[in-house]
């Protein structure tokens, strides 16, 4: 490497909530992408985009119709600053609907192992709600979600379903989606460009027809209040339902697996930097489910994430 490459500096500029602000451009990451050469520099919403910089790359995380407007601007005159990621691709994925399609075209099965997206259907009126449930042969427990991912706290408003009682009292537009037992446990992959990271959390317990009656679950109950029933009242039994979870007995996905699926995931989508949960069914345990998609997730949940958002901002601008 030549002495002007090694002293080849890059200005990153972001774009982002003060809220993302704060989770993501911490001291570690802005002095670890500095000793790289890497210096990440704020992007004022409030001033047109075209009046800053110079910028080797924009990296955002803002979807208001003004900034999209900016954006298409500034690449039309900086063709060879790359955007990550371009606003419509970002849109597909705030949709729960279309969020999902694109797993059904993946072609990331794995020797035994094999990805697919949970049954699931848009239900656009209350008085339809009980047939779309016979159509799409879901049965109880059902998940409820907001058609809307787009980060807002009432996307975030999901439950758990239990009977019709609790399927009448959901408001539409919704998105009902086949609960799949799981071993309480959920593997959260982070993607940066060719970058690939899992690990695991717990999750919501598992469900069985015995276990419902015996805490007289009706109605719906909130993923919130699901797991605050992980409680003294709720562990006498370890049958994953309230009981102590050993994380680190739970066996992780090959990284060749979590790889390949990431890849197809990353390419398919056409955006770089994602987070997907994926579930294992408790039934086939070659049988994995990718049950949400995410833009520009909390990385600072990620092991290591300083080296791996630098290595990749770094891929993108010497490329």
């Amino acid at each position: 490497m030549s002495d002007q490459s090694k002293s080849k500096r890059y200005r990153i500029g972001y774009a982002l909530s003060p809220k993302k602000i704060k989770t993501f451009i911490l001291p570690s990451l802005l002095n670890h992408a500095s000793q790289r050469g890497v210096d990440l520099v704020p992007i004022d919403p409030g001033i047109p985009l075209l009046e800053q910089g110079p910028y080797d790359c924009v990296v955002h995380k803002l979807y208001d119709p003004d900034w999209t407007h900016q954006l298409q601007q500034f690449a039309a005159q900086n063709p060879n600053v790359p955007v990550i990621d371009s606003p419509e691709p970002i849109a597909r994925i705030h949709d729960r609907v279309s969020m999902l399609e694109v797993v059904t075209r993946l072609n990331a099965d794995c020797e035994d192992d094999k990805v697919e997206a949970p049954k699931q259907i848009l239900v656009s009126d209350s008085e339809t709600l009980w047939n779309a449930m016979e159509t799409m042969e879901l049965g109880f427990p059902v998940i409820a979600k907001p058609l809307e991912a787009n980060g807002s706290a009432n996307s975030h408003q999901l439950c758990l379903v239990f009977d019709e009682e609790g399927l009448r009292s959901l408001p539409t537009p919704i998105v009902l989606q086949g609960f799949v037992n799981h071993g309480g446990v959920v593997f959260k992959v982070y993607v940066a460009g060719s970058h690939a990271r899992c690990v695991k959390r717990k999750s919501l317990p598992d469900f069985t027809e015995e276990t419902i009656k015996m805490k007289s679950l009706k109605g719906c109950l909130s993923f919130s209040q699901i797991s605050n029933m992980n409680s003294s009242n709720y562990n006498e039994h370890d049958d994953g339902f309230g009981g102590e979870l050993d994380l680190e007995r739970v066996k992780m996905p090959s990284e060749s697996f979590v790889s390949k699926v990431a890849e197809a995931m990353r390419k398919e989508l056409g955006l770089n930097l994602i987070n997907f949960d994926m579930i294992r069914d408790a039934k086939d345990g070659n049988r994995y489910l990718v049950i949400d998609i995410n833009y520009f997730p909390g990385y600072a949940k990620m092991p290591s994430f300083e080296s791996v958002l630098t290595d990749f901002l770094l891929s993108v601008v010497e490329k």
